[in-house]
């Protein structure tokens, strides 16, 4: 369906049992919002059977009611950093939805993510604090944000404001985030708040489908969706600006699998590798949870060989294993409780 929607040769299949499994793919990896939008434009929806259009339709406008109450909340948020005198980029969020995507509704969002400079990060949590965020997250050695929630009346799931000062763990890379900052552009009307440039943001897009792994359709959608609606994406730079930043194995990599799903995009954008890459990813093994070799070997290479030096393998190796380690000891405290508060209800 995604390749009908971009490849003017692919046809759109017609059957009922093509729209069932589709609709259930699109209901299993949350993507319901970025589909409706984008057959919309492109004038297939109504030629579609009511039954997608109606499921697709209203799960469209859940999304956009929560995304309008998350963007008067950002909104909020935006205007105290900026009474406060803090440079701040929102990245992602309902901002991303809007520009690339074309809409508000288009892409789902659940929470705010803020970039701030490390040295005011003392006083941005002050900030987002005063605003009721005063759930905080334990915070994780080595990682590069902090989570802040406050509840939602009338909603079981808070809001949360994640503040980043980075977007990469310590130590597995050298990423210069002042690079971002410096070719930040000023948000009207804002003076302290900023959004990140157009190839920032594609930098930044691939490396958070990294983060993640690929888990999710949703990760290949917006890769595609501003390969599609920026013509000016510059790869040569992008290679250079990875190398130097030890990052390039996995901005290659994630390029290289999305092309390898998405083959029409090489007729929007040409990719230009220069070495081989092992494409590991899996659809079928990731929509139908299967464990497989291939899944096995995703995983491997996702933990341990997406780094560009020993030196930073070795890094995320041990952050890894630090991970598991305090993952088993909460666990292990979890039972140790839960035996405690048996043995006094006995």
């Amino acid at each position: 369906m995604i390749q009908a929607l971009y490849d003017p040769r692919a046809a759109m299949p017609q059957d009922i049992e093509f729209f069932e499994k589709s609709l259930e793919d699109i209901e299993f990896f949350g993507i319901w919002p970025q589909m409706y939008w984008l057959l919309k434009q492109r004038g297939q929806l109504d030629h579609m059977p009511s039954f997608f259009q109606e499921r697709l339709k209203c799960k469209y406008e859940e999304t956009l009611y929560l995304n309008l109450f998350i963007r008067n909340q950002t909104k909020i948020v935006l205007e105290a950093l900026e009474e406060a005198g803090i440079q701040t980029v929102p990245l992602k969020g309902t901002l991303f939805a809007e520009k690339y995507f074309g809409h508000l509704g288009a892409r789902a969002t659940s929470d705010i993510d803020l970039l701030v400079h490390p040295f005011e990060l003392e006083r941005a949590i002050h900030c987002v604090k005063s605003l009721g965020y005063t759930t905080e997250q334990e915070r994780i050695p080595s990682h590069f944000h902090w989570s802040f929630s406050k509840e939602i009346p009338d909603s079981a799931i808070p809001l949360t404001i994640e503040l980043h000062w980075d977007l990469l763990k310590e130590k597995t890379s050298e990423l210069n985030i002042d690079e971002f900052w410096e070719q930040a552009i000023p948000m009207e009307p804002y003076r302290y708040i900023k959004e990140l440039s157009d190839y920032h943001t594609f930098y930044m897009i691939c490396l958070h489908g990294w983060r993640h792994n690929l888990s999710s359709l949703k990760y290949f959608l917006d890769i595609r969706q501003m390969i599609h609606v920026q013509d000016n994406l510059d790869y040569t730079r992008l290679s250079k600006d990875a190398a130097a930043h030890k990052t390039r194995r996995r901005i290659v990599r994630m390029l290289a699998i999305v092309y390898h799903h998405f083959p029409y995009l090489a007729d929007t954008k040409e990719l230009h590798i220069g070495w081989k890459v092992r494409l590991w990813w899996e659809y079928s093994s990731l929509r139908d949870n299967k464990r497989s070799f291939r899944r096995y070997m995703n995983w491997i290479y996702y933990h341990f060989f997406d780094f560009d030096t020993v030196k930073h393998t070795m890094a995320a190796l041990f952050d890894f294993s630090y991970s598991v380690t305090n993952m088993m000891f909460s666990s292990e405290i979890n039972k140790m409780q839960e035996t405690v508060d048996s043995a006094k209800r006995r």
